[in-house]
């Protein structure tokens, strides 16, 4: 796992963590939510994209460079001119309720520091990215849009925070990562027609991800 964020070197403090990612295919890329990468950055200051690796104090800052956006399913795609072990991809087929799943990120962000925190529990739910509505009156252009085009997404029974966004939802007993953790995008649909949001943990299934890579011609 990465640390995701920016890095300006006139700012206190330079970096600055906005999620997580982890890295896929041949140890170069890596895979995020797109609304954790800025959509634009300060280039009159050079402000840069960057990812933050190690633990602790003792963690490093790397420049990486944003390939492609996948904005229906809210997922990017970003490159480093170094190599990192990858996460192998596994098979959503294979996806079930009641599956054992984990993932790690920085939901603490890293003012003390980068220290990565895993969660444990299960797929509690497969359905679909918008839950019906009452009345029209409560739906937007973003929620019709997804509506036009809606896909499935994984409800979990652990609790991720906003770092969390873009950390790799993987099996619990292979690794195999099966989705991403999406704290932002997936709940602004699902939840908003509630009175109370519950604060649901969600996640985008890893098909989503093979597609992306293939968009941008990266094999994995």
């Amino acid at each position: 796992m990465v640390g995701v964020g920016t890095l300006l070197k006139t700012r206190r403090p330079p970096a600055q963590l906005m999620g997580t990612g982890f890295v896929v295919a041949d140890g170069k890329h890596i895979i995020t939510n797109s609304h954790v990468v800025p959509e634009e950055l300060n280039h009159d200051r050079n402000e840069q994209l960057a990812v933050f690796i190690g633990v602790g104090k003792e963690a490093i800052t790397r420049t990486v460079q944003l390939i492609k956006r996948d904005r229906t399913h809210d997922l990017a795609l970003l490159k480093m001119d170094f190599r990192m072990p990858p996460m192998e991809l596994g098979n959503v087929a294979e996806v079930r309720e009641g599956n054992m799943i984990a993932f790690t990120g920085f939901p603490i962000g890293a003012v003390l520091g980068l220290y990565p925190v895993s969660h444990r529990g299960i797929i509690s739910a497969i359905s679909p990215v918008v839950i019906p509505v009452s009345s029209t009156q409560t739906l937007d252009a973003a929620m019709i849009k997804r509506l036009r085009n809606p896909y499935n997404v994984f409800q979990l029974d652990a609790t991720a925070y906003p770092g969390n966004s873009g950390s790799a939802l993987y099996e619990a007993e292979t690794g195999k990562v099966v989705g991403v953790i999406n704290k932002v995008f997936v709940k602004e649909t699902k939840e908003k027609v509630l009175e109370a949001p519950s604060g649901i943990t969600y996640a985008i299934p890893v098909v989503h991800v093979k597609e992306l890579l293939k968009s941008a011609g990266v094999e994995f």
